[in-house]
């Protein structure tokens, strides 16, 4: 009984110490995604167990049991935020290395961004439409296929709700990394430069992600379209809202 006492304490000593500190949301969030990497290499990696999206649950789940803020959280996961930024251009490196498919196709990778980013924002906005939601959340809706810095960024400018959107696209990006695989396969696509290119329109860094765990052309490639559908997409969208009216 005193061994267990002795154990919760120093637990609870430790909680305190990272709540008053950076390191608890740096150190959840380590934690929490290497648990639930673990648990997808138990599934043999298998879509339905997408780590980011066990690592969330997870995270919510302690925050909740802990009472501690958001805010408190993200002063120290903010570092993992902040290297969201690095690793984006990091991939120019093995996209580098498939220059010369790049040079030969680009007119179809750029066609292929272009449909594929306006498809996902027609399809979002007609769906939320017919379901009665309401402008602000229609407009929210909008740019959830792109990743997040940059569509935050869009659905503040269009009068949307940026918490709203982060949420969105956190889901759109666990759906299409889960669901992306059997749909290309049944659709008998097997090209994996076009295999990653439609995860990275449709499912931004979480499909990425998933593209790379597949090979470094596949993962290449989603980068690609990854970047290209979020300067479309930023570049258009507001117009694009603006002569509709509703902006």
């Amino acid at each position: 009984m005193s061994t267990h006492f002795s154990d919760f304490s120093d637990f609870s000593n430790l909680w305190v110490y990272l709540a008053a500190s950076p390191l608890l949301g740096l150190t959840a969030t380590l934690l929490a995604y290497q648990v639930a990497y673990k648990l997808y290499e138990k599934a043999k990696f298998n879509p339905l167990a997408n780590p980011v999206a066990i690592a969330v649950i997870l995270l919510v789940f302690l925050l909740t049991l802990t009472h501690t803020p958001y805010k408190t959280y993200f002063n120290g996961a903010q570092f993992v935020h902040f290297l969201l930024g690095p690793a984006t251009v990091a991939l120019a490196i093995p996209l580098y290395q498939q220059l010369g498919k790049l040079k030969r196709d680009w007119f179809a990778f750029l066609a292929g961004a272009l449909l594929g980013s306006a498809a996902a924002i027609v399809s979002a906005m007609c769906i939320a439409w017919l379901f009665g939601a309401s402008v602000v959340t229609i407009l929210s809706i909008a740019p959830k296929s792109v990743t997040m810095a940059i569509a935050i960024e869009i659905a503040e400018k269009v009068g949307g709700l940026p918490s709203l959107t982060a949420v969105l696209v956190m889901i759109t990006g666990i759906l299409g990394a889960t669901m992306a695989r059997g749909l290309l396969n049944l659709l008998k696509i097997k090209d994996e430069s076009i295999r990653g290119f439609a995860l990275g329109v449709s499912a931004h860094g979480i499909g990425t992600a998933r593209a790379f765990q597949v090979s470094e052309q596949m993962g290449a490639f989603a980068g690609l379209a990854m970047g290209i559908s979020g300067l479309l997409t930023a570049l258009i969208l507001p117009f694009a809202l603006h002569l509709a009216k509703l902006t």
